[in-house]
Protein backbone atom coordinates (compact mmCIF):
# COMPACT_ATOMS: atom_id res chain seq x y z
CA UNK A 1 0.00 0.00 0.00
CA UNK A 2 1.66 3.41 -0.83
CA UNK A 3 2.57 5.88 2.01
CA UNK A 4 0.39 9.12 1.81
CA UNK A 5 2.16 12.24 2.30
CA UNK A 6 2.03 14.84 4.94
CA UNK A 7 -0.49 17.07 2.89
CA UNK A 8 -2.43 14.35 1.88
CA UNK A 9 -2.86 13.03 5.38
CA UNK A 10 -3.72 16.97 6.79
CA UNK A 11 -6.40 17.26 4.27
CA UNK A 12 -8.03 13.79 5.19
CA UNK A 13 -7.91 14.46 8.88
CA UNK A 14 -9.84 18.22 8.01
CA UNK A 15 -13.52 18.21 9.75
CA UNK A 16 -14.90 19.52 6.82
CA UNK A 17 -15.95 17.97 3.31
CA UNK A 18 -16.03 21.09 0.80
CA UNK A 19 -18.68 20.91 -1.57
CA UNK A 20 -15.84 20.43 -4.19
CA UNK A 21 -14.77 17.16 -2.66
CA UNK A 22 -18.75 15.71 -2.07
CA UNK A 23 -19.15 16.74 -6.47
CA UNK A 24 -15.98 15.14 -7.30
CA UNK A 25 -16.80 11.82 -4.89
CA UNK A 26 -20.47 11.64 -6.51
CA UNK A 27 -19.24 12.48 -9.91
CA UNK A 28 -16.23 9.37 -9.68
CA UNK A 29 -19.41 6.90 -8.66
CA UNK A 30 -21.63 8.16 -11.22
CA UNK A 31 -19.12 8.17 -14.48
CA UNK A 32 -18.84 4.83 -16.20
CA UNK A 33 -15.21 4.91 -16.40
CA UNK A 34 -14.80 1.64 -17.92
CA UNK A 35 -16.83 1.91 -20.67
CA UNK A 36 -15.80 5.45 -21.85
CA UNK A 37 -12.29 3.79 -21.56
CA UNK A 38 -13.22 0.48 -23.76
CA UNK A 39 -14.96 2.99 -26.45
CA UNK A 40 -12.14 5.55 -26.62
CA UNK A 41 -9.20 3.67 -26.35
CA UNK A 42 -8.66 2.22 -29.81
CA UNK A 43 -8.13 6.28 -30.86
CA UNK A 44 -5.89 7.12 -27.75
CA UNK A 45 -3.40 4.20 -27.99
CA UNK A 46 -3.56 3.12 -32.17
CA UNK A 47 -0.86 0.58 -32.49
CA UNK A 48 0.67 1.51 -29.35
CA UNK A 49 2.60 -1.94 -29.56
CA UNK A 50 6.35 -1.93 -30.52
CA UNK A 51 6.49 1.85 -30.69
CA UNK A 52 9.32 3.20 -28.60
CA UNK A 53 9.55 6.40 -26.42
CA UNK A 54 8.12 7.81 -23.21
CA UNK A 55 4.44 6.45 -23.08
CA UNK A 56 1.51 8.66 -23.60
CA UNK A 57 -0.35 9.74 -20.33
CA UNK A 58 -2.97 6.70 -19.07
CA UNK A 59 -6.17 7.56 -20.70
CA UNK A 60 -8.34 7.33 -17.86
CA UNK A 61 -6.51 10.14 -15.82
CA UNK A 62 -6.70 12.41 -18.89
CA UNK A 63 -10.46 12.02 -18.90
CA UNK A 64 -10.87 12.94 -15.19
CA UNK A 65 -8.74 15.65 -16.38
CA UNK A 66 -10.99 16.78 -19.37
CA UNK A 67 -14.03 16.25 -17.13
CA UNK A 68 -12.62 18.61 -14.83
CA UNK A 69 -11.77 21.21 -17.13
CA UNK A 70 -15.47 21.25 -18.13
CA UNK A 71 -16.78 21.02 -14.45
CA UNK A 72 -15.15 24.82 -13.68
CA UNK A 73 -14.60 25.93 -17.13
CA UNK A 74 -11.11 26.12 -16.85
CA UNK A 75 -8.59 26.78 -19.52
CA UNK A 76 -5.43 24.60 -19.89
CA UNK A 77 -2.74 26.31 -17.89
CA UNK A 78 -5.64 27.50 -15.10
CA UNK A 79 -6.52 23.96 -15.07
CA UNK A 80 -3.14 22.71 -14.44
CA UNK A 81 -2.43 25.10 -12.02
CA UNK A 82 -5.69 24.90 -10.53
CA UNK A 83 -4.78 20.38 -9.87
CA UNK A 84 -1.56 21.57 -8.09
CA UNK A 85 -3.54 23.79 -6.03
CA UNK A 86 -6.42 21.95 -4.91
CA UNK A 87 -5.96 18.44 -3.15
CA UNK A 88 -9.33 17.30 -3.88
CA UNK A 89 -8.77 17.91 -7.75
CA UNK A 90 -5.27 15.64 -7.71
CA UNK A 91 -7.18 13.24 -5.48
CA UNK A 92 -9.78 12.90 -8.12
CA UNK A 93 -7.60 12.72 -11.20
CA UNK A 94 -4.92 9.95 -8.79
CA UNK A 95 -1.72 12.08 -8.80
CA UNK A 96 0.59 12.54 -6.30
CA UNK A 97 2.74 15.29 -6.54
CA UNK A 98 5.82 13.31 -4.19
CA UNK A 99 6.36 10.95 -7.13
CA UNK A 100 4.74 12.71 -10.19
CA UNK A 101 3.31 15.97 -11.77
CA UNK A 102 0.54 17.29 -13.49
CA UNK A 103 0.90 16.98 -17.46
CA UNK A 104 1.55 20.41 -18.36
CA UNK A 105 -1.12 22.40 -21.16
CA UNK A 106 0.29 21.62 -23.73
CA UNK A 107 -0.34 17.71 -23.33
CA UNK A 108 -4.38 18.79 -22.38
CA UNK A 109 -4.63 21.13 -25.53
CA UNK A 110 -3.38 18.03 -27.63
CA UNK A 111 -5.98 15.31 -25.98
CA UNK A 112 -8.66 17.64 -26.43
CA UNK A 113 -7.64 17.84 -30.36
CA UNK A 114 -7.98 14.26 -30.30
CA UNK A 115 -11.10 14.06 -29.03
CA UNK A 116 -12.70 16.85 -31.33
CA UNK A 117 -10.57 14.60 -34.22
CA UNK A 118 -12.25 11.53 -33.61
CA UNK A 119 -15.42 13.08 -32.72
CA UNK A 120 -14.99 11.28 -29.60
CA UNK A 121 -16.76 13.73 -27.77
CA UNK A 122 -19.89 12.62 -28.93
CA UNK A 123 -18.73 9.04 -27.98
CA UNK A 124 -18.73 9.68 -24.78
CA UNK A 125 -21.94 11.38 -25.17
CA UNK A 126 -23.50 8.25 -25.93
CA UNK A 127 -21.85 6.24 -23.95
CA UNK A 128 -23.07 7.90 -20.83
CA UNK A 129 -26.10 7.86 -22.12
CA UNK A 130 -26.23 4.25 -22.98
CA UNK A 131 -24.90 3.83 -19.10
CA UNK A 132 -27.98 5.72 -17.90
CA UNK A 133 -30.40 3.93 -20.03
CA UNK A 134 -29.13 0.60 -18.74
CA UNK A 135 -30.18 2.33 -15.21
CA UNK A 136 -33.73 3.07 -16.20
CA UNK A 137 -33.15 6.82 -16.29
CA UNK A 138 -34.46 7.53 -20.09
CA UNK A 139 -38.20 6.39 -20.22
CA UNK A 140 -39.13 7.22 -23.44
CA UNK A 141 -42.48 9.08 -22.40
CA UNK A 142 -42.01 11.70 -25.08
CA UNK A 143 -39.31 14.59 -26.07
CA UNK A 144 -39.02 18.17 -25.00
CA UNK A 145 -37.10 20.45 -27.83
CA UNK A 146 -36.01 23.88 -27.22
CA UNK A 147 -32.52 26.12 -27.92
CA UNK A 148 -30.50 28.09 -26.09
CA UNK A 149 -28.16 31.06 -27.32
CA UNK A 150 -24.46 30.88 -26.40
CA UNK A 151 -22.91 34.18 -26.45
CA UNK A 152 -19.89 34.40 -28.67
CA UNK A 153 -17.21 37.08 -28.24
CA UNK A 154 -17.78 40.16 -30.95
CA UNK A 155 -14.98 42.28 -31.17
CA UNK A 156 -12.33 42.80 -34.05
CA UNK A 157 -9.34 42.51 -32.11
CA UNK A 158 -7.98 39.54 -32.47
CA UNK A 159 -5.27 38.25 -35.30
CA UNK A 160 -7.56 37.60 -38.16
CA UNK A 161 -9.33 41.29 -37.64
CA UNK A 162 -12.70 39.77 -38.36
CA UNK A 163 -15.75 38.09 -36.07
CA UNK A 164 -15.47 34.57 -36.06
CA UNK A 165 -17.84 33.59 -39.25
CA UNK A 166 -19.33 30.58 -37.63
CA UNK A 167 -20.51 32.79 -35.23
CA UNK A 168 -24.12 34.92 -36.16
CA UNK A 169 -26.39 37.68 -34.73
CA UNK A 170 -30.37 37.22 -34.14
CA UNK A 171 -32.56 39.17 -32.30
CA UNK A 172 -34.45 37.91 -29.37
CA UNK A 173 -37.00 40.18 -28.34
CA UNK A 174 -35.84 43.89 -28.09
CA UNK A 175 -32.06 42.12 -27.56
CA UNK A 176 -29.55 41.22 -30.35
CA UNK A 177 -27.07 38.41 -29.56
CA UNK A 178 -23.95 37.37 -31.40
CA UNK A 179 -23.20 33.61 -31.13
CA UNK A 180 -24.61 30.16 -31.39
CA UNK A 181 -26.86 27.84 -30.36
CA UNK A 182 -27.41 24.70 -28.94
CA UNK A 183 -30.60 22.78 -29.73
CA UNK A 184 -31.61 20.04 -27.32
CA UNK A 185 -34.14 16.79 -27.15
CA UNK A 186 -34.20 15.89 -23.61
CA UNK A 187 -36.51 13.44 -22.23
CA UNK A 188 -39.92 14.65 -21.32
CA UNK A 189 -39.99 12.34 -17.87
CA UNK A 190 -36.51 12.82 -16.12
CA UNK A 191 -35.38 15.64 -18.62
CA UNK A 192 -32.20 14.05 -19.53
CA UNK A 193 -30.77 15.04 -22.73
CA UNK A 194 -31.21 12.35 -25.56
CA UNK A 195 -29.86 14.59 -29.00
CA UNK A 196 -27.95 17.42 -29.38
CA UNK A 197 -27.30 19.89 -32.56
CA UNK A 198 -25.21 23.10 -32.19
CA UNK A 199 -26.15 25.97 -35.23
CA UNK A 200 -25.06 29.83 -35.53
CA UNK A 201 -27.43 31.79 -33.85
CA UNK A 202 -29.46 32.72 -36.61
CA UNK A 203 -30.25 29.58 -37.43
CA UNK A 204 -34.88 29.27 -36.67
CA UNK A 205 -35.02 26.53 -33.94
CA UNK A 206 -38.04 24.29 -35.75
CA UNK A 207 -35.42 23.92 -38.88
CA UNK A 208 -32.93 21.15 -36.88
CA UNK A 209 -36.17 20.12 -34.76
CA UNK A 210 -36.46 16.92 -36.88
CA UNK A 211 -32.68 16.08 -35.80
CA UNK A 212 -33.49 16.03 -31.93
CA UNK A 213 -36.33 13.47 -32.40
CA UNK A 214 -36.50 10.24 -31.29
CA UNK A 215 -37.77 6.70 -33.22
CA UNK A 216 -40.92 6.39 -31.58
CA UNK A 217 -44.83 7.73 -31.61
CA UNK A 218 -44.45 9.64 -28.19
CA UNK A 219 -45.51 13.03 -27.79
CA UNK A 220 -43.53 16.03 -28.77
CA UNK A 221 -43.55 19.16 -26.61
CA UNK A 222 -41.85 22.72 -27.48
CA UNK A 223 -43.00 26.23 -27.30
CA UNK A 224 -44.29 28.65 -29.53
CA UNK A 225 -41.10 28.74 -31.65
CA UNK A 226 -41.64 25.43 -33.01
CA UNK A 227 -45.37 26.53 -34.81
CA UNK A 228 -45.82 24.43 -37.87
CA UNK A 229 -43.58 21.45 -36.89
CA UNK A 230 -46.01 18.87 -37.91
CA UNK A 231 -45.79 20.37 -42.16
CA UNK A 232 -41.74 19.92 -41.66
CA UNK A 233 -42.09 16.20 -40.26
CA UNK A 234 -42.24 13.01 -42.63
CA UNK A 235 -45.80 10.98 -42.78
CA UNK A 236 -49.01 12.06 -42.48
CA UNK A 237 -51.69 12.87 -39.56
CA UNK A 238 -52.11 9.20 -38.39
CA UNK A 239 -48.19 8.28 -38.45
CA UNK A 240 -46.95 11.30 -36.42
CA UNK A 241 -46.55 11.77 -32.98
CA UNK A 242 -48.65 14.03 -30.91
CA UNK A 243 -47.33 17.44 -31.48
CA UNK A 244 -47.76 19.85 -28.02
CA UNK A 245 -46.61 22.83 -29.11
CA UNK A 246 -47.26 25.89 -26.89
CA UNK A 247 -49.94 28.68 -28.34
CA UNK A 248 -48.78 32.31 -28.78
CA UNK A 249 -49.36 34.85 -26.61
CA UNK A 250 -51.07 37.10 -28.72
CA UNK A 251 -53.37 34.26 -29.96
CA UNK A 252 -54.73 34.01 -26.34
CA UNK A 253 -54.72 37.38 -25.48
CA UNK A 254 -57.24 38.44 -28.17
CA UNK A 255 -60.03 35.38 -26.86
CA UNK A 256 -62.41 36.95 -25.25
CA UNK A 257 -62.48 36.35 -21.45
CA UNK A 258 -64.84 33.34 -20.74
CA UNK A 259 -64.74 29.66 -19.92
CA UNK A 260 -62.95 29.04 -23.12
CA UNK A 261 -60.15 31.11 -22.68
CA UNK A 262 -59.63 29.68 -18.91
CA UNK A 263 -59.59 26.25 -20.23
CA UNK A 264 -56.74 27.52 -22.92
CA UNK A 265 -54.62 28.50 -20.55
CA UNK A 266 -55.33 25.56 -18.33
CA UNK A 267 -54.21 23.50 -21.61
CA UNK A 268 -51.02 26.13 -21.98
CA UNK A 269 -50.09 26.20 -17.60
CA UNK A 270 -50.09 21.99 -18.43
CA UNK A 271 -47.91 21.86 -21.02
CA UNK A 272 -45.29 24.49 -19.92
CA UNK A 273 -45.47 22.72 -16.44
CA UNK A 274 -43.78 19.45 -18.43
CA UNK A 275 -41.67 21.70 -20.71
CA UNK A 276 -40.02 23.26 -17.75
CA UNK A 277 -37.54 20.19 -17.77
CA UNK A 278 -35.77 21.38 -20.64
CA UNK A 279 -34.33 24.37 -18.61
CA UNK A 280 -32.89 22.26 -16.15
CA UNK A 281 -30.02 20.89 -18.70
CA UNK A 282 -29.16 24.27 -19.84
CA UNK A 283 -28.91 25.63 -15.93
CA UNK A 284 -26.60 23.31 -15.21
CA UNK A 285 -24.21 23.95 -18.41
CA UNK A 286 -24.89 27.78 -17.85
CA UNK A 287 -24.99 28.24 -14.65
CA UNK A 288 -23.37 25.34 -12.58
CA UNK A 289 -20.83 24.62 -15.14
CA UNK A 290 -20.36 28.73 -16.04
CA UNK A 291 -20.55 27.88 -19.63
CA UNK A 292 -22.29 31.07 -20.89
CA UNK A 293 -20.21 31.96 -23.87
CA UNK A 294 -17.97 29.94 -26.21
CA UNK A 295 -14.53 29.27 -25.80
CA UNK A 296 -12.80 28.50 -28.83
CA UNK A 297 -13.25 29.64 -32.76
CA UNK A 298 -15.28 27.43 -35.27
CA UNK A 299 -18.39 25.85 -35.02
CA UNK A 300 -16.63 22.48 -34.83
CA UNK A 301 -14.73 22.54 -31.94
CA UNK A 302 -17.74 23.99 -29.51
CA UNK A 303 -20.32 21.71 -30.64
CA UNK A 304 -17.69 19.05 -29.41
CA UNK A 305 -17.47 20.63 -26.06
CA UNK A 306 -21.16 21.06 -26.07
CA UNK A 307 -21.29 17.12 -26.26
CA UNK A 308 -19.29 16.59 -23.47
CA UNK A 309 -20.60 19.20 -21.19
CA UNK A 310 -24.30 18.01 -21.97
CA UNK A 311 -23.44 14.29 -21.10
CA UNK A 312 -21.88 15.21 -17.69
CA UNK A 313 -24.89 17.33 -17.26
CA UNK A 314 -26.74 14.28 -17.57
CA UNK A 315 -25.08 12.94 -14.88
CA UNK A 316 -25.87 15.79 -12.73
CA UNK A 317 -29.20 15.77 -13.10
CA UNK A 318 -29.05 11.81 -12.84
CA UNK A 319 -27.49 12.00 -9.31
CA UNK A 320 -30.80 13.11 -7.44
CA UNK A 321 -32.29 9.47 -8.33
CA UNK A 322 -29.93 7.98 -6.72
CA UNK A 323 -29.08 10.32 -3.45
CA UNK A 324 -29.33 8.19 -0.28
CA UNK A 325 -30.61 9.67 2.67
CA UNK A 326 -26.90 10.18 4.05
CA UNK A 327 -26.18 12.15 0.84
CA UNK A 328 -24.57 9.01 -0.94
CA UNK A 329 -24.59 8.15 -4.18
CA UNK A 330 -25.61 4.58 -4.49
CA UNK A 331 -24.85 2.81 -7.81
Amino acid sequence: MKQITFAQAEHQNKKKVTRRERFLAEMNVLVPWQRLLDALSPSYYPDAAGKRGRPPTPLERMLRIYFLQQWYGLADEALEDAIYDSQAMRDFVGIDLSIESVPDATTLLRFRHLLERHSLTQRIFEEINASLAERGLFMREGTIVDATIIAAAPSTKNKAKQRDPAMKQTRKGNQWYFGMKAHIGVDAAIGLTHSLVATSANQADITVAEQLLRDDKEPIYADAGYTGLGKRLCGDDDTLPPLRIAARRSTIKKMEDGPEKQIKQRIEHCKASIRAKVEHPFHVVKNLFGHRKVRYRGMEKNQAQLFSLFALANLVLAKRCYATTDGVIAS
